[in-house]
């Protein structure tokens, strides 16, 4: 095992006895050593019941027969971050995660880990660090967090708390109004409830094959995700032991999973269910750490062959719950393998053991061959209550199995006329629950998809000749071609006061620039400029483009990620106000009406601004960061 490094030999009877300090026992040199990454930080509902989880996973280690070693990352809530300086710490903290991870796994010769991430930079962070250091890992989220309720019943969520801050300063909405939303919009522990960064991220975790079903679906506060940490926890521990006695290059190691045709599988499935433009960003970086070659040019020549068959908030008014209770993330894949055979790459392996293709005939509930246990987990429900704690809703599916054990013994013995799945399968047309749910609008087939091609587009042209990314499953159809004038903000501070109190018009093209990864620094998310724009009703009329990044809770016509970057001489740092700016998304392009003769006299005459900050942690990030078509990775030679 690699933990003999740190456990076996003469020479190591200081390091043991550093160990037996720490509580480990004379019967625990035998066992793999498993460090548990965790991400507790009181501060981000995402993340604030995760010492219960880390200390449940641990015991679970425990019990499989592993050694368990909690550490725990930092983490950035992007929200409370959002619309402050703070928020130039949010990508940038990516990589301090993926430091962190390299730096305990390798100090200490851990055999295997098992990360619990949840929230936005979390997620991608841990998975570039599992990339580094390349043992045995398995990925298991917290969960996400309920839909709100107001009083009326109205389903909401955090991108509703921001859309409403905004009409209230615009005097569209009342002050009771605005509080009555903001107390209703988070109302538990978990990632935010719609399809944003963090959830998407935990989606593409099961698609990549690092997570095993459930993963990005089951709720926060629901204790079916018990279940999950134990299997999580019985699985890293054999995955140890067979990486001891058979080496690389049996299917065993994050870079044996992650490989090419499985970052295929993952961008399918966001291109699929709509996921955040952020997930791009994070996919490049993670293939890069993974030494994987992978572009925006393969990623837009998977969104044309991937067509969109599932829209969440904010595109929707679904949310993750809803996907859960219509199927699932391999019900979603299970719908594309059977509109489009062959899109997907169902021999990669996963930490399950199992094939994806396997892992979607076990888990997708409208095949044949789906298992109890996948039809019992669309019986999970919110609770409905304020929470900041895990498994506060007794587990559905434990409930249900245990009736549906019993029916299937009645049945057996010929005692009842029931077919012995007790009605738990959750396949009929409602949900089971004769409320009206429709899981083939949440998840619809090919046949009925919202478009023919993806959820997210690349663009490019004189305006991003390295590309750019468009959310196009929150786009209305109106705007998917628009052209106008630019009106130019030096920062998302700026741009949401100008948009706020009436600087940008119906039809204009709103710009931010020099909030790249190195102009900004940090590449800080622009929800509150979009949210804005919707505030103000202009959401159907205008565009935003911008060298920064979009939170995963932004719709409409958002085009983010503009590379090169302002702050590195981009086209997008040459424009002037009033610039035509042309954007035609079903064609990918991203123009800017001017000739190339006048490019490049704006150029000639471009200054570099000087940096914004040249002290501390984000003044090295800037210096190092590179631009968003590379996964704004961090470059040093």
């Amino acid at each position: 095992m690699r933990s003999d490094m740190i456990k076996r030999g003469d020479a190591r009877a200081a390091h043991r006895s550093l160990l037996r300090a720490t509580g480990v026992g004379e019967t625990d040199w035998d066992k793999p050593f498993i460090a548990i990454c965790n991400s507790h930080v009181d501060i981000i509902p995402g993340h604030v019941h995760l010492q219960a989880v880390g200390n449940y996973v641990k015991e679970c280690v425990r019990a499989a027969g592993g050694v368990p070693f909690l550490f725990n990352t930092i983490g950035v809530d992007d929200g409370i971050a959002m619309g402050h300086g703070g928020m130039k710490y949010s990508l940038p903290s990516r990589e301090l995660i993926a430091d962190s991870v390299e730096t305990m796994i390798q100090a200490h010769c851990f055999d295997a880990m098992i990360c619990i991430p949840n929230c936005d930079k979390i997620v991608p962070g841990m998975f570039m660090g599992a990339m580094r250091v390349n043992v045995p890992t398995i990925f298991v989220s917290g969960g996400p967090m309920e839909a709100g309720r107001t009083s009326s019943g109205k389903v909401v969520d955090l991108i509703d708390a921001f859309v409403a801050g905004a009409k209230k300063q615009n005097g569209h909405l009342s002050a009771e109004e605005l509080e009555e939303i903001e107390q209703a919009a988070c109302p538990t522990c978990g990632s935010c409830s719609g399809m944003f960064t963090a959830n998407s991220m935990n989606c593409l975790a099961e698609a990549i094959g690092m997570a095993l079903p459930g993963n990005g679906t089951i709720l926060a506060t629901s204790a079916d995700r018990k279940e999950l940490y134990e299997r999580a926890s019985r699985r890293v521990v054999a995955m140890a032991r067979d990486f001891a006695r058979l080496g690389p290059g049996h299917g065993l190691l994050p870079r044996e999973i992650a490989t090419a045709s499985a970052f295929d599988n993952a961008m399918i499935l966001d291109m699929a269910m709509g996921g955040s433009t952020n997930t791009v960003l994070h996919i490049l970086a993670i293939a890069h750490e993974a030494g994987v070659p992978f572009t925006l040019a393969r990623i837009d020549e998977l969104s044309r062959k991937t067509p969109n068959i599932c829209k969440v908030s904010p595109s929707s008014s679904y949310h993750i719950e809803d996907v859960a209770r219509a199927g699932g993330i391999h019900t979603i894949l299970g719908e594309v393998e059977r509109g489009c055979p062959g899109l997907l790459d169902l021999s990669c392996s996963t930490v399950s053991g199992k094939t994806l293709g396997e892992n979607i005939r076990e888990y997708d509930i409208r095949g044949a061959g789906a298992a109890a246990e996948a039809r019992l987990l669309t019986r999970v429900r919110p609770g409905g209550e304020r929470s900041n704690q895990a498994w506060t809703v007794p587990s559905v599916a434990a409930e249900a199995r245990s009736q549906a054990a019993g029916l299937a013994v009645l049945e057996a013995e010929g005692e009842t006329g029931e077919n012995g799945n007790g009605g738990f399968d959750g396949s009929n047309g409602d949900g089971g629950d004769g409320d009206g749910f429709n899981p083939l609008d949440v998840i619809r087939t090919v046949d009925n998809a919202y478009s023919k091609t993806g959820g997210l587009s690349m663009l490019s042209g004189n305006l991003a000749p390295n590309g750019a990314v468009v959310k196009t499953a929150g786009v209305s159809p109106k705007m998917l071609r628009h052209s106008g004038p630019a009106v130019i903000f030096e920062s998302e501070v700026d741009a949401y006061n100008g948009i706020v109190f009436g600087k940008v018009k119906s039809g204009d093209v709103v710009v931010v620039r020099n909030e790249g990864p190195r102009g900004g620094p940090g590449m800080q998310e622009m929800l509150a400029p979009t949210t804005a724009i919707k505030g103000v009703g202009l959401d159907d009329q205008c565009a935003l483009i911008t060298d920064g990044r979009f939170s995963g809770g932004t719709a409409g016509a958002s085009i983010g990620h503009v590379s090169p970057e302002a702050a590195v001489g981009g086209p997008i740092g040459l424009l002037q106000d009033g610039d035509i700016i042309d954007i035609d998304i079903l064609n990918g392009v991203l123009a800017v009406r001017l000739s190339d003769d006048e490019l490049a006299r704006r150029r000639a005459a471009w200054v570099a601004p000087q940096p914004r900050i040249t002290t501390g942690y984000l003044a090295r990030y800037a210096k190092m960061a590179t631009s968003a078509d590379t996964g704004a990775i961090l470059k040093w030679d």
